[in-house]
């Protein structure tokens, strides 16, 4: 093993079966953490994400390049007996095992969590599905499709259209959380008793989660959301405004921001106004506000308008793109990207006061650490 021993999830062994992003996502954050990770990939190809591309970084698809730091690549066929022996002997070794194949499949291989609890009592086992084992194990586990029968396209998008789906793979990244949440509360338990126990999450049941506010509107009281654009269903100002030269975000959540937001448009009769003296008036003459607000934003530019409204106290924010985004973090001091050995990565988002995450290998290249991890299992 390394000698690397300061992270919190440190002396830890990872055995990654995962691929795609879920699952890489859940054991990149474990290793980012000190989680010796060792990624269990096919001989030839490897993750289909090394050849999701453009764009590519040094020959590399960079969304392979996005998951997958500080872990070991190993390629196995477990077609074959010796390539399924190797992932047998790196399981019954391991503290953690990740997968996301179709329900079923490691448990037609020798692998699955019956077959392994007897080698391995203390293994946290987590399966990643799209659907889950029971009557939805058959359904492929795709991030689109989850956010079409889920219900994030049907509130996503412009009021009347067909549904919008997020502009990343989101469903799969709440999902890798949810997953990596679940495999140190298991590890937690294992911590207290020794034992070990299955952890199961799906694209389904993270998305219901995940889409909070809307989901409770249907579970508590029966309400349907639709899709607003970019307008939010209970608080007005909260959407899109035309500045001068582009749209700027105004999140105005109570009535002190939106009187201190009329104050800094010098419009303080929109704060007088009993139409607007409410959060509930303001949803219900939103279109009349909106215009309102829209003429005074017209006078100065976004950035202005950035500048002047958040010394106001208001929140707000011009519409970025990624060069802006990482531009702001740098300027505020998050320190948003690394370089790992000449591969330019995003930073971990946790901070750690005593044991940071850490960035100690590169994405590894398919089946680079063949010989490190045949030597740790004695083979």
């Amino acid at each position: 093993m390394d000698a690397f021993d300061a992270g919190a999830l440190s002396g830890l062994l990872v055995a990654d079966f995962s691929r795609v992003l879920a699952g890489p996502y859940a054991t990149m954050l474990l290793a980012d953490l000190g989680a010796e990770v060792v990624k269990v990939e096919r001989p030839g190809a490897g993750d289909d994400t090394r050849a999701w591309g453009p764009p590519y970084a040094g020959g590399e698809a960079t969304y392979f390049l996005a998951v997958n730091r500080n872990k070991r690549s190993i390629a196995l066929d477990l077609r074959d007996p010796a390539g399924l022996e190797t992932a047998r002997a790196l399981a019954a070794r391991a503290d953690v095992l990740v997968e996301n194949f179709r329900p079923g499949t490691m448990d037609r291989l020798g692998l699955g969590h019956d077959a392994l609890r007897p080698l391995n009592p203390g293994l946290v086992y987590c399966s990643i599905t799209g659907f889950g084992s029971g009557e939805g194990a058959g359904l492929p586990g795709y991030d689109l499709i989850a956010q079409a029968v889920g219900g994030l396209m049907s509130v996503t998008g412009e009021p009347g259209g067909p549904g919008t789906k997020a502009g990343v793979a989101l469903v799969d990244v709440v999902t890798g959380l949810h997953a990596a949440l679940g495999v140190l509360a298991a590890l937690r338990h294992r911590d207290r008793t020794g034992e070990g126990q299955r952890v199961e999450v799906s694209l389904l049941s993270s998305l219901l989660s995940a889409l909070t506010n809307h989901a409770s509107a249907y579970a508590a009281a029966g309400v349907v959301p639709r899709a607003m654009g970019n307008r939010h269903p209970s608080i007005v100002p909260y959407e899109v405004f035309e500045a001068a030269d582009r749209p700027i975000v105004i999140a105005a959540g109570n009535d002190r921001q939106f009187r201190a937001l009329c104050e800094a448009l010098e419009r303080p009769g929109l704060a007088a106004d009993p139409r607007f003296a409410t959060n509930a008036g303001r949803v219900a003459a939103r279109d009349v506000l909106v215009a309102e607000l829209n003429a005074a934003l017209a006078a100065r530019t976004a950035d202005e308008w950035f500048g002047l409204l958040t010394a106001a106290g208001v929140p707000c924010g011009p519409i970025n793109d990624l060069a802006g985004a990482f531009s702001l973090a740098e300027r505020l001091g998050l320190e948003p990207a690394v370089e790992v050995d000449g591969v330019g990565q995003v930073a971990d988002p946790i901070r750690l006061g005593a044991t940071p995450p850490s960035y100690r290998r590169r994405p590894p290249r398919l089946g680079e650490d063949d010989a490190w991890v045949r030597e740790i299992l004695g083979r």
